[in-house]
C-alpha cells in the first residue's frame, strides 16, 4: 500500500513538473532565436520576487487567481468545462459594486450581504448554462462563451450614466461603495496591504477539499463526472448534479473579483481586471484540480504576471515582458501533452504490474499442484 501511494504521488507531480520544464526550455529557445540571453529574464524576475512590495502584489493576485481556478476545477471534477468564469465574476463584481454603493448597512451586515450578492449573481449567470444543458442538451462550452459576451453587454448597459454609472473623468464607474463594505486587509507598512479576502480564498480551498473528499455530495459529484451512466445506476440524478455543479462553480466564480473590489478599488469601472476566468483555466489544469496544486499554480502565474514588468526596464538589454505571456501559453500546451503522457505511462505500469502478479500467481498455483500430485503419488 505504501508503495502504491508513492507511485500515485509521483504520477500526480510528474505532469506539472514536466510541463514547467518544457515551458522553460521552449521559452529559452524563443529567447535564443531572438538573439537574447535565455537565462537573464529568469534571474531578473526572481530578483523582483525578493522585494516585499512585489511579494504583496503576488499574494493579492494569487488570491484572485485561486478563487477563479477553484470555480473552474469544480466544473472539471464534474466533467464540465465552465469557460464562462470570466463573465460570471465580472458581472458579479459589477452588481456587488452597485449594491455596495446604493445600500448602507453596518459592516457586520454589509459585508455578508455583498458576498452573498456576488455568489448569487455568479450562480445565476452560470445557472443559465446549466439549465440549457440539462433541459436542451446545449454544450456548456458554447453556452458559457456566449454568456461571456452577453455579460459584457449587460455590464456596459448597467454602467451607463442614466442607469447606475457614475462618470469619473474619462472612466465610467458605479460609484464608490460605502466604507462599511470595505473588507479590511493586512497592512505591511510601505510594502502595501494584503487583501483580507485572500484569507477567505484559503477557507474556500479547504471547503472545496472537504466537500469533494469527505461528503456524499462530493462523491456523487465525482462519480457523475467519471460516468453518468454508472452514477445513475447507483441512484444519482445526473442532471441535478450537472445543474448543481454549475451553480456552485458560478457562485465561487462570483467571489473571484471580491479581493480587489472590496479590498482596493471599491468600485467597478472600465479599468477593472479582465481575463481572470481564462487564467483560472490554466491554473486549474496545472494544479490538477487539487486545492494545494491550484495554490502553487496560482502563485506561479501571479509571479509571472507581477515580476515580468521589470523586464521592460532591464539594463543594458531590455526584454519584452510578454515573455511571461509566452511562458503561460506554453505551460497550457505542455500541461495537456505531459498529463496525457503521464497517464499513458501510469496505465502501462499498472498493466505490467497486473501481468507480473498474474504470472506469480500462476507459478504459485503450479507449485501447489505439483506438491499435491507428489503427496497423492505417495
Amino acid at each position: 500500500m505504501k508503495k502504491f501511494d508513492k507511485e500515485r504521488v509521483l504520477l500526480a507531480v510528474a505532469g506539472p513538473v514536466i510541463a514547467l520544464v518544457a515551458a522553460v526550455a521552449l521559452t529559452s529557445v524563443v529567447l535564443l532565436a531572438s538573439g537574447k540571453s535565455p537565462f537573464e529574464p529568469y534571474r531578473l524576475m526572481f530578483q523582483q520576487a525578493t522585494y516585499s512590495d512585489v511579494q504583496v502584489l503576488i499574494v493579492n493576485q494569487a488570491g484572485m487567481y485561486y478563487l477563479a481556478a477553484l470555480a473552474v476545477a469544480i466544473g472539471f471534477r464534474m466533467n464540465l468545462f465552465n469557460i464562462g468564469v470570466d463573465g460570471q465574476y465580472r458581472l458579479a463584481a459589477m452588481v456587488t459594486a452597485v449594491v455596495g454603493a446604493q445600500v448602507a448597512l453596518p459592516a457586520a451586515l454589509q459585508l455578508p450581504l455583498l458576498i452573498i450578492v456576488a455568489m448569487l449573481t455568479g450562480a445565476f449567470w452560470s445557472g443559465i448554462a446549466g439549465i440549457l444543458k440539462t433541459t436542451r442538451g446545449v454544450s456548456e462550452v458554447v453556452a458559457t462563451i456566449m454568456l461571456n459576451s452577453i455579460a459584457t453587454s449587460v455590464i456596459g448597459y448597467l454602467t451607463l450614466t442614466e442607469n447606475f454609472g457614475v462618470p469619473v473623468g474619462n472612466n465610467q464607474t458605479t460609484g464608490v461603495m460605502h466604507k462599511s463594505g470595505w473588507f479590511p486587509g493586512i497592512k505591511l507598512g510601505s510594502s502595501g496591504e494584503i487583501y483580507g479576502f485572500v484569507l477567505l480564498a484559503v477557507v474556500a480551498g479547504v471547503l472545496y477539499w472537504l466537500v469533494l473528499n469527505r461528503t456524499r455530495f462530493g462523491f456523487d459529484l465525482r462519480a457523475t463526472g467519471a460516468s453518468e451512466t454508472a452514477a445513475a445506476a447507483s441512484g444519482v440524478d445526473a442532471k441535478r448534479m450537472v445543474l448543481t455543479a454549475m451553480l456552485i462553480s458560478g457562485a465561487v466564480a462570483g467571489l473571484a473579483g471580491m479581493p480587489i473590489l472590496l479590498g482596493d478599488s471599491h468600485t467597478y469601472s472600465l479599468s477593472f481586471p479582465t481575463g481572470l476566468g481564462f487564467t483560472g483555466i490554466t491554473i486549474a489544469l496545472l494544479g490538477r484540480n487539487n486545492p494545494v496544486g491550484i495554490a502553487f499554480a496560482a502563485f506561479l502565474i501571479a509571479f509571472l504576471d507581477k515580476a515580468s514588468p521589470a523586464l521592460d526596464y532591464a539594463q543594458p538589454v531590455a526584454y519584452d515582458k510578454e515573455i511571461a505571456v509566452i511562458m503561460q501559453g506554453l505551460i497550457v500546451i505542455a500541461v495537456v501533452v505531459s498529463y496525457e503522457a503521464v497517464r499513458v505511462w501510469g496505465l502501462r505500469r499498472q498493466q505490467r504490474r497486473v501481468g507480473e502478479e498474474l504470472a506469480a500467481a500462476a507459478a504459485t498455483s503450479a507449485t501447489v499442484n505439483d506438491s499435491v500430485k507428489e503427496v497423492a503419488a505417495r
